[in-house]
């Protein structure tokens, strides 16, 4: 295993050197609070980054950087190589980037094919430029049988479908308006095994069609399954940086869980 600062640069599964996103020292302040401090992170194509924390490590701060929420205060943000600043979500969106959010933003009484394009309607020709709804249904099925998602109705409430079912309608949506890099915001958190099995399913469909995914979990059962390359924060400073190669499923659990800190109590706590 190597330190974050020893990490070395290592070619994407795709096979190009250069990764879709990096992040190098990247800090983010607000006033005299540090949320994020020298985060160095690589997502290449076909690859899928786990990024892992309890509550308070800097996962969202870090998510609203990569999606062009808020500007880092320190360090670079690289697209394609080639250094960035987001001055909104739009910007990171025409760059590919696009974050599915734990609340999935969505409306529960809508059918599943208007959420699908929700905000980004197709319309027909013509004056009165009306919903052009067959095309938007047929596009909804097409789309989510090439993520492998069948759903008996697209006609549906997605408040109707499961967790997970509507985890992996945002993914399969994101990816057909130009996602190139998936931001996936603690997507098995609310979900049991069952739903959180199908998310993590369609996670490793889109790593294998070519996508970038980062991966905010704080389950590291999870981010072990599906990870190629693992990222742990701490109060906003990166503990951990290592690839599946060099980190078994109990070391991480056990960093996860706080290490040596968690060792300490155990024996502190430990009846004489």
């Amino acid at each position: 295993m190597t330190t974050t600062a020893e990490v070395p640069i290592a070619e994407s599964p795709s096979g190009g050197g250069v990764p879709l996103i990096e992040l190098k020292g990247v800090g983010k302040s607000y006033g005299n609070i540090i949320a994020l401090k020298d985060i160095n992170l690589r997502v290449g194509a076909g690859q899928v980054t786990g990024v892992l924390g309890d509550n308070g490590a800097g996962k969202s701060t870090l998510i609203k950087i990569i999606a062009g929420l808020h500007k880092q205060t320190e360090g670079e943000l690289l697209v394609d190589g080639t250094a960035m600043e987001f001055e909104s979500p739009k910007d990171a969106l025409a760059n590919g980037i696009s974050t599915v959010y734990q609340d999935l933003a969505v409306v529960s009484l809508m059918p599943v094919w208007r959420n699908f394009f929700l905000g980004q309607e197709l319309r027909k020709k013509g004056f009165l430029k009306s919903l052009d709804i067959n095309a938007m249904r047929a596009t909804t099925i097409s789309e989510l049988h090439k993520m492998g998602i069948d759903l008996p109705d697209v006609d549906a409430p997605i408040g109707s479908l499961s967790g997970g079912q509507r985890q992996c309608v945002a993914i399969a949506r994101a990816v057909f308006f130009g996602a190139r890099v998936l931001i996936l915001d603690e997507p098995t958190a609310a979900l049991g095994v069952k739903q959180s099995g199908m998310v993590l399913r369609y996670i490793t469909a889109a790593k294998e069609q070519g996508f970038g995914v980062i991966f905010i979990t704080h389950n590291p059962h999870h981010a072990h399954m599906v990870g190629d390359h693992f990222v742990l924060l701490n109060r906003g400073r990166q503990k951990l940086d290592c690839s599946y190669d060099e980190i078994s499923l109990e070391h991480l659990t056990q960093q996860m869980a706080g290490g040596d800190e968690l060792e300490a109590l155990s024996h502190e706590l430990a009846r004489k």
